[in-house]
């Protein structure tokens, strides 16, 4: 019973028989049969099949709503118990943003790689990053958007200060200027995208907005833009993590905020079909923890708008 609710439940979040067939690994046929024997079990159709996919019954949508995600709990703890035990080799699949990936996750992955896993990171946008968990392409998955797709899962794992900074004598000719806003506007930007959400977020946010120019820069990692300013050309904002160690040891200085930083939320996503997989949920749980206890590991601070 328990392998033709998950057959359900994976249907019932696809809307296709064909798509939640590549994603549990089945055949087309024998999706079908779990559903045809669940309909029989419980007396009531589940699903009206038309020529794009499915679409749930009213039977279909509180069975579901009966169900919820209990039965992601219960498998990831299945999973979790098994890999207690179970060989822990193999290889798991990452995708997220490059500088997020390589400066915070990366150190993170010491206890799994010496647990005999192989880890394999790439990087992508936010699109990129659901295309890959949806498709099975990847395993595990950061974002910097809340996840609204059905078929993942996320958790809030990350959330930490984003602040503007420059080079000490950037920072000092704009903190000197009577009009803070006008000072910024005068200096060459650096953002990591057109859209500039980091900037523009940071700048609604202490009042400072003016009308958008075109950056100077843009860059898809926040590292080549924090390499630009440590040779003191412009300004940007940059999440701490990124600008820590440049900021101790004085080679960019934080430009005051009137009102206060923004923060930068990261989430970790999967599909409930990979956990089932004893490694995917082990690494997922290590990174969750190893996340939450850093200074601002899943803080109360959220922002949906990022780099991503």
């Amino acid at each position: 019973m328990l392998t033709r609710l998950r057959t359900f439940v994976e249907v019932y979040r696809q809307r296709s028989i064909s798509s939640a067939a590549r994603s549990l690994g089945l055949t087309q046929p024998a999706v079908s049969q779990h559903i045809a024997s669940l309909e029989s079990a419980i007396g009531r159709q589940l699903f009206e099949r038309h020529v794009h996919g499915v679409n749930p019954t009213a039977a279909g949508d509180e069975l579901a709503a009966d169900i919820g995600d209990r039965l992601d709990v219960a498998e990831a703890a299945l999973a979790t118990a098994r890999a207690r035990s179970a060989e822990l080799a193999g290889a798991i699949r990452m995708i997220g943003n490059s500088d997020f990936l390589s400066e915070v996750i990366a150190p993170m992955l010491v206890p799994l790689l010496e647990a005999g896993m192989r880890v394999r990171l790439q990087t992508a946008d936010r699109d990129g990053v659901l295309h890959a968990l949806v498709d099975g392409h990847c395993d595990l998955g950061l974002s910097a958007f809340t996840i609204t797709d059905r078929r993942l899962r996320s958790e809030l794992v990350h959330s930490e200060p984003v602040i503007a900074v420059a080079a000490p004598a950037v920072a000092a000719r704009i903190t000197a200027a009577a009009d803070l806003a006008a000072a910024l506007a005068a200096e060459p930007v650096l953002a990591y995208n057109i859209e500039r959400p980091l900037i523009d977020e940071w700048l609604e946010t202490n009042r400072l907005f003016r009308q958008p120019v075109s950056p100077a820069l843009i860059a898809p990692d926040l590292r080549g833009l924090r390499a630009l300013l440590g040779v003191g050309f412009g300004w940007s904002v940059l999440p701490t993590y990124l600008c820590a160690g440049e900021l101790a040891r004085g080679e960019l200085v934080e430009i005051p905020a009137p009102v206060g930083p923004t923060y930068n939320s990261y989430f970790l996503v999967w599909s409930p079909a990979a956990l089932r997989h004893p490694r995917i949920a082990h690494a997922r749980q290590t990174l969750i923890w190893s996340l939450r206890q850093g200074p601002w590991g899943a803080g109360d601070r959220k922002s949906d708008r990022s780099p991503d």
